[in-house]
């Protein structure tokens, strides 16, 4: 059992989208379901909608699912199992104040050593509960911090070993008697029965959190866990969602379209048997084990080729209606432009231009007038040349004076593509085209 487990925090962002997909692949492979589970206990940070635009983005990339749960459905069960662990003295009750907790970490940072709980409520016993409540002393739970060292076993990284100092006594159960992200993460997990957890390697410190959690809370079932090294951006610093690339939102509306999307993202720091693929065809090869355990950086340029490929494999008449139409020609005659273009945005800006109203009053007013006239009384012409030579017999214009202005009246630009290349694709939009 797989999952996947994103925050309606805000927009996704590619790394999420990563684990997303890598996720959905060993699913598959394994035959297993993957869960959705929408981590929405931070009331304060979530945006409403949120979740279903994740939802929605999981469907475009289609990456099927078996269920959803938002985490906020366990609140009770997460409370029961804090209280349990308190029972069981393996957790205790800390009243700390926020100016107490302050002053401990002033201490240590005038010191130079790192943070650590100073452990001055650890012998409050759970019967103490009763008495904070009733007396309304704010108070939390924390952790006991494990006695030995707790070892990840990492598919990409290999073994991975955190002190018990490192992990601390940490709060399960904060003041609001709403659970921690770590301990709501591994009670959800516990519960759901998933066996194997891909995350990014900025979670390793939460995985041990977790491990402890599911230790004392007497869980054995093993799960499998992989750390993805993080994707850096181009000036080599961790790609963040306020970098244009780094934001799915920003990809996906500047004409990168989902299969390119989901190649990329499988490609980088991966060893793979092909460069352009489907996510189908991942589906028969891919491997954890493959993947670079060193950071990758991202290349928009690279990311463009893929999208290039994508478009170039498309079905022709699917490609010509992302432009409005539903004619393969169109289909074909955007690909004539994929030599100068690299995502839908651009095809879609030549293939407006080319069906666009031509309010040209330059150089070549005179003889686009001309042609304007000439083509709404020409008969449909099959063959390029035959065209060429209609027109310069009837325009009575030459080859100087020819090129170029129909080029502008047939695609918006003096620039492009040969127009033997194009013609075609819009002989049977003539009349429009030229009007």
């Amino acid at each position: 059992m797989l999952q996947f487990s994103p925050a309606p925090t805000g927009d996704m962002h590619i790394g999420e989208l990563r684990i997303a997909i890598f996720s959905y692949l060993l699913a598959k492979q394994r035959d297993e379901q993957l869960i959705i589970r929408i981590e929405d206990m931070d009331k304060a940070r979530n945006i409403e909608g949120k979740d279903t635009e994740i939802l929605q983005i999981l469907e475009k990339f289609a990456l099927t699912y078996s269920r959803v749960f938002h985490q906020s459905e366990h609140l009770h069960i997460h409370q029961t199992l804090a209280i349990r662990l308190l029972e069981e003295d393996k957790a205790f009750v800390c009243t700390c104040t926020a100016k107490q907790l302050e002053q401990e970490k002033e201490e240590a940072r005038k010191k130079g050593v790192a943070y650590r709980y100073s452990g001055r409520c650890e012998s409050m016993k759970s019967g103490e509960l009763e008495r904070l409540k009733s007396e309304k002393i704010s108070f939390v739970i924390r952790i006991k911090k494990p006695e030995t060292p707790l070892v990840i076993h990492d598919l990409i990284r290999g073994d991975i070993e955190t002190m018990p100092e490192e992990m601390d006594s940490f709060v399960i159960l904060d003041a609001n008697a709403v659970p921690t992200y770590d301990f709501a993460c591994a009670c959800d997990d516990m519960l759901a029965g998933i066996d194997h957890i891909i995350r990014s390697e900025d979670a390793l410190g939460n995985t041990s959190r977790q491990i402890h959690i599911r230790n004392l809370l007497k869980y054995d079932r093993e799960t499998d866990y992989a750390h993805l090294p993080v994707i850096l951006n181009a000036k080599g610093s961790k790609m963040r969602i306020r970098d244009d690339a780094g934001s799915l939102k920003w990809l996906l509306n500047e004409g990168f379209i989902p299969d390119a999307i989901l190649n990329y993202l499988i490609l980088l720091g991966n060893k793979t048997p092909k460069e352009v693929f489907t996510l189908p065809e991942a589906v028969e090869w891919f491997e954890l084990e493959t993947l670079s355990k060193a950071p990758v950086r991202f290349n928009l340029d690279k990311l463009r080729l893929l999208n290039r490929a994508h478009l170039e494999r498309m079905d022709d008449r699917q490609l010509s209606m992302l432009f409005g139409f539903a004619d393969a020609e169109i289909g074909k005659l955007a690909k004539v432009y994929l030599e100068e273009s690299g995502t839908l945005n651009e095809l879609e800006h030549r293939i407006s231009a080319i069906f666009a109203p031509k309010a040209y009053t330059g150089r070549w007013d005179e003889e686009i007038q001309t042609l304007r006239k000439v083509i709404a009384d020409a008969p449909m012409l099959e063959d390029f040349d035959d065209f060429i030579s209609y027109l310069t017999q009837k325009s009575g214009l030459d080859a100087s004076h020819l090129a170029e202005p129909l080029r502008i009246l047939m695609t918006g630009t003096d620039q492009g593509p040969e127009l033997s290349d194009i013609y075609p694709y819009i002989k049977s939009y003539l009349l429009e085209i030229a009007s």
